[in-house]
């Protein structure tokens, strides 16, 4: 810890007085020590931090943070009564993806059974408040009528005043305009693939000339043995196409795995939107299983990006124990 003496003259003389520095505020992970699969995160305009996450443990929760690090729960965006009703009965609602359109907070969400092959499909609420609650406005996508047997996974864009939808797991990876409200898909839109098998859980962030195609693969839930793990790859335009490290195409699989689980954590992955701090570095939230206490469900993690030769990578490539902490002025 740096000290530094001062030397203080009163009416006794000189007397040499110790101080400390500031301690640089820290954290350690997880951030939250109790299941919040799937996050999805928006700054919204009371200046919080909301994240949302899959019903999992808890029911549809919605959660709020002024600094990343210190979350409280505020509520939940579906209740008993709201909660979508279309679509096979035993389904969940699973990935969350919040964005702020034309004034509304508006919520993409997937609606699905385990083994949802041709059953799933992709719904949109929305909500005047962040903490909610949601409408639901019902259906976007269809597996079986899209033709795209995996509808999960959504992740919403805006290109040259254009939005887009994106979804797809570990069967290709595809994209869909939508109308300007992004409440339906555009009239005689179709869809294109830009990314192959073996994804799921995509998030694309425009830094620079490049687009960053961040994804998770392998086994997501299956505890102390997930064998989850996120990859980037990059391109220079929105639809591709997307190269992994060594300029190989992801229209096949060729991950760059830049986190994976290690002694403590096990399959981390399904990142959330990433956050730029008042320092302007750059925060990935994501889940993983603790090990040593996989009954908690997938715990939030956070880690900071760092940016190397026009690559992400995380520290070690495995989730911090402790680290310094992100930094917001009014935090």
């Amino acid at each position: 810890m740096l000290k530094m003496k001062v030397a203080a003259v009163t009416a006794l003389g000189a007397i040499a007085i110790s101080c400390s520095a500031p301690k640089e505020k820290t954290y350690r992970n997880p951030i939250v020590d109790a299941s919040l699969p799937d996050p999805s995160v928006l700054k919204a305009e009371d200046g919080y931090f909301y994240l949302y996450a899959t019903e999992d443990i808890r029911h549809t929760p919605v959660f709020r943070s002024k600094n990343l690090v210190d979350w409280e729960a505020v509520g939940a965006y579906f209740s008993k009564e709201t909660r979508p009703a279309w679509g096979v009965e035993e389904a969940g609602i699973w990935a969350p993806d919040i964005n702020y359109i034309q004034g509304k907070y508006v919520l993409y969400y997937t609606h699905a059974a385990a083994y949802c092959h041709g059953t799933c499909g992709i719904g949109v609420a929305v909500a005047g408040n962040p903490a909610g609650p949601f409408t639901d406005i019902g259906p976007l996508i269809h597996a079986d009528s899209i033709g795209v047997k995996n509808a999960i996974d959504q992740f919403y864009i805006e290109e040259d005043g254009k939005k887009y939808l994106i979804w797809g797991s570990f069967e290709g990876i595809y994209c869909i305009e939508l109308e300007d409200s992004g409440l339906a898909l555009k009239a005689g839109a179709e869809k294109r693939q830009i990314v192959g098998g073996g994804y799921e859980a995509s998030y694309i962030l425009k830094r620079g000339k490049y687009y960053y195609y961040f994804s998770s693969i392998e086994g997501c839930c299956a505890g102390a043995e997930s064998t989850y793990k996120v990859s980037v790859g990059r391109a220079d335009k929105l639809f591709g196409p997307y190269l992994n490290k060594n300029g190989e195409s992801m229209m096949g699989f060729c991950p760059n795995v830049i986190l994976h689980g290690d002694s403590i954590f096990a399959g981390p992955g399904h990142n959330a939107e990433i956050v730029t701090d008042d320092a302007g570095d750059d925060w990935l939230l994501y889940h993983s299983f603790l090990k040593q206490a996989p009954e908690k469900g997938r715990v939030l993690c956070l880690d900071k990006i760092i940016w190397k030769d026009g690559w992400p990578e995380i520290e070690g490539a495995v989730p911090s124990k402790e680290a310094k902490a992100p930094v917001f002025k009014r935090s």
